[in-house]
């Protein structure tokens, strides 16, 4: 079982132990008190642009919240799907569905720290912006990691296929 563990697999279970409890921790928090749940730290850089800068009012400041909640939802989700298909594995062994999960949950979550850290480093909060700029780096990391990391079983079977093809049948290898 331990040689089916890839390295952006791993790192992918070590984000999901993070971000799946910080970020719902969060999500619900909004969902449950909408304006003061955004102008809580992990969000309050978001809540002072919309106020500041996009001059909105109570109800459109609760549905930029409850966006804020379902956007952080989704990324959670996503990291869920991704450990319980890791978790299991018949299903790590055979599909890639695990690191498709992973896929979209470090892309939503990338752009959702990106946009967090760029909205805090215009409204001024520096302690906000730390924190939207170390998650971002965590989720930027394993994309890194998975996108230049090869599936172990797909070399291993790619020397096999070049073995088993005669000579005749290789019709670029002939002059």
């Amino acid at each position: 079982m331990s040689n089916n563990w890839r390295i952006s697999s791993f790192n992918g279970a070590l984000l999901a132990a993070y971000f799946i409890p910080v970020w719902s921790i969060i999500a619900f928090s909004i969902m449950v008190s909408p304006i003061h749940g955004l102008y809580e730290r992990p969000s309050v850089s978001i809540a002072f642009y919309a106020s500041d800068y996009l001059h909105l009012g109570k109800m459109a400041t609760v549905r930029l919240a409850w966006l804020l909640a379902l956007a952080r939802i989704t990324v959670v989700a996503f990291f869920a799907v991704f450990l319980a298909m890791a978790a299991f594995s018949p299903l790590r062994k055979n599909s890639s569905g695990a690191d498709e999960a992973l896929a979209v949950a470090l892309c939503l979550g990338s752009v959702l720290s990106f946009a967090s850290m760029m909205i805090a480093s215009k409204v001024g909060e520096v302690e906000a912006l730390r924190m939207h700029a170390a998650e971002l780096l965590m989720l930027l990391g394993t994309a890194i990691v998975m996108l230049f990391e090869t599936a172990p079983k797909r070399a291993a079977e790619a020397p096999a296929g070049e073995a088993s093809a005669p000579a005749s049948e290789l019709s670029l290898q002939q002059p």
